[in-house]
């Protein structure tokens, strides 16, 4: 079986895994990292994001194979200075339901923060319209991300 070196929440691992494991497999299953979380397996739902060089990826269709140098942090790496005021919004909006989604949704809010600091509405329908909650609680997202950006 082939060994793989990655870099995984700014920590240095070495895996062995079949080429074509999905990285989520690897984070969930050998890593134990059970914050990025299944939900279709087919790029759908985008519960399994993770930030691979700081771009939202679905990790679920990445095979370990193509991480090759890059820097994969999961919602566990997440910086607190990053992740913190998502949290703290999230709770202040009521935001979460049955839950599942929202470590994909922190996910991609974290990396539409990073590059757009104070986003408009538009903004985050855009970088946040892959990721699908089966509660329902896109407005509340959308209020929670202009919390964590200071705008209300």
């Amino acid at each position: 079986m082939p060994s793989f070196k990655l870099t995984i929440n700014c920590e240095e691992r070495e895996i062995e895994a079949p080429a074509d494991m999905p990285l989520l497999w690897v984070l969930r299953e050998l890593l134990q990292l059970t914050g990025t979380k299944y939900g279709c397996g087919v790029a759908q739902c985008r519960a399994c994001t993770v930030h691979v060089d700081g771009t939202p990826v679905f990790s679920c269709q990445l095979p370990i194979s193509n991480v090759g140098d890059a820097h994969v942090v999961t919602i566990e790496g997440l910086s607190p200075e990053r992740k913190e005021p998502l949290v703290t919004a999230w709770e202040a909006e009521d935001v979460p339901q049955c839950g599942y989604c929202q470590p994909g949704q922190i996910m991609s809010a974290a990396a539409l923060l990073s590059r757009t600091p104070r986003p408009s509405d538009e903004d985050i329908d855009e970088a946040m319209s892959p990721n699908l909650c089966r509660c329902g609680t896109y407005v509340r997202i959308r209020r929670a991300i202009h919390r964590a950006a200071g705008e209300e």
